[in-house]
């Protein structure tokens, strides 16, 4: 069947997007679901920093490469196997297909899973094919097994998880990227600091704000905002922020004063190793510190080293949120239903699909928090 893919050929492209244009709407040659594979048609979808770092160059990947991870979709189609769904299941695409063999996955980390890392980074499927085809038959690539900036999209049914049916393509999309990673970087990754006295977030783009929103439900006696854009730092009181700091040079100090002597719980969302490093010094004696974002591969980290021994500190990668997504979608989507974590608030502009080299602008200029794509 034909699909209108959001295809990526060269890295690189300056801005602004709206003028250069790196992403193309082009319509694709997608084949069949294959073995334990779903046809998604997709309904809404999510523009994402981790999408941004690609065009950039950022986080080089093999080209060329049709983007989006951040989805909510209807399945259309199965695929031979007993994978669990139907057709016309409402489901939310993970960006990482977890496998469920490797060591990683059988000890509930599928975030680390190796095939399903070693398919992200080959742009592949799972099972490493691709299903996607120019007019001359030339392969394009998966973007971490989802591809989601499409009319359709054919991905592993371990890339999927069933949603209610009641639930909002636009809202459900969140929780497939925005959600999981920034509240599972406070309630899984951080688990061992809760319940915490302070807490901390650096960096208010979706991912970050969601961390903020999943901190707020904690209950901290004190919740600490920091960005560089005073809108987001409106929005972060709005989400229930006690204290908000412009980041700059007394940014750490602020914090440490806000906190009491530092943060129990510090979450970085960035993807700046300088910002990691102000983060870390915003923690407070065995106090944990965790990042979520993803700097240039080349990026070093620099910090006191015996601190880690001396004030007990630690200091936690975050990816997926340290969640298990068919898990943690649900639960997410319980505590969002429940008014615990109103995650309606992240969603900051609907797009048309003509509107998304426009859109990673916005995003790039710091203008928005999370834009969702809607397919009609």
């Amino acid at each position: 069947m034909k699909t209108t893919a959001t295809v990526l050929r060269e890295m690189g492209q300056p801005a602004p997007f709206a003028e250069t244009e790196p992403l193309e709407r082009v319509e694709l040659e997608l084949s069949p679901p294959g073995e334990g594979e779903l046809l998604i048609r997709i309904r809404a979808a999510g523009l994402c920093h981790s999408d941004l770092s690609v065009i950039t160059g950022q986080r080089p990947r093999v080209m060329p490469m049709a983007l989006g991870h951040e989805a909510a979709g209807e399945v259309v189609e199965t695929g031979p196997g007993d994978h669990g769904f139907v057709k016309g299941d409402h489901v939310v695409l993970a960006f990482v297909p977890a496998c469920g063999e490797c060591h990683f996955c059988v000890g509930e980390r599928p975030a680390l899973c190796v095939p399903g890392g070693e398919a992200n980074v080959e742009g592949t499927l799972l099972g490493g094919h691709i299903r996607l085809f120019d007019d001359g038959g030339t392969e394009v690539h998966h973007h971490l097994g989802v591809s989601a900036l499409a009319d359709h999209a054919v991905v592993s049914a371990r890339s999927a998880v069933k949603v209610p049916d009641d639930l909002p393509f636009d809202i459900a999309a969140l929780f497939g990227c925005a959600v999981l990673t920034g509240a599972g970087a406070v309630l899984n990754t951080g688990a061992g600091a809760l319940p915490a006295r302070s807490i901390a977030v650096f960096g208010l783009g979706g991912v970050g704000l969601a961390a903020l929103l999943a901190a707020k439900s904690q209950n901290p006696e004190t919740l600490v905002a920091v960005d560089t854009v005073p809108s987001k730092l409106e929005l972060a009181k709005e989400m229930g922020a006690d204290v908000t700091i412009h980041a700059g040079p007394d940014a750490v100090e602020q914090v440490r004063e806000a906190t009491g002597g530092g943060a129990d719980l510090t979450v970085e969302t960035v993807g700046n190793e300088n910002v990691l490093a102000e983060a870390y010094a915003a923690t407070g004696r065995g106090g944990t510190t965790v990042t979520a974002g993803l700097p240039h591969p080349s990026r070093k980290l620099e910090i006191p080293a015996i601190s880690l021994v001396a004030e007990e500190r630690t200091l936690k990668g975050s990816y997926l949120g340290s969640c298990v997504p068919r898990r943690d979608i649900p639960e997410f989507i319980r505590m969002y239903r429940n008014g615990e974590m109103p995650v309606e608030k992240l969603l900051s502009h609907r797009l048309t699909p003509d509107q998304i080299n426009e859109g990673f602008d916005r995003l790039a200029r710091g203008e928005a928090v999370r834009q969702i794509v809607i397919f009609d």
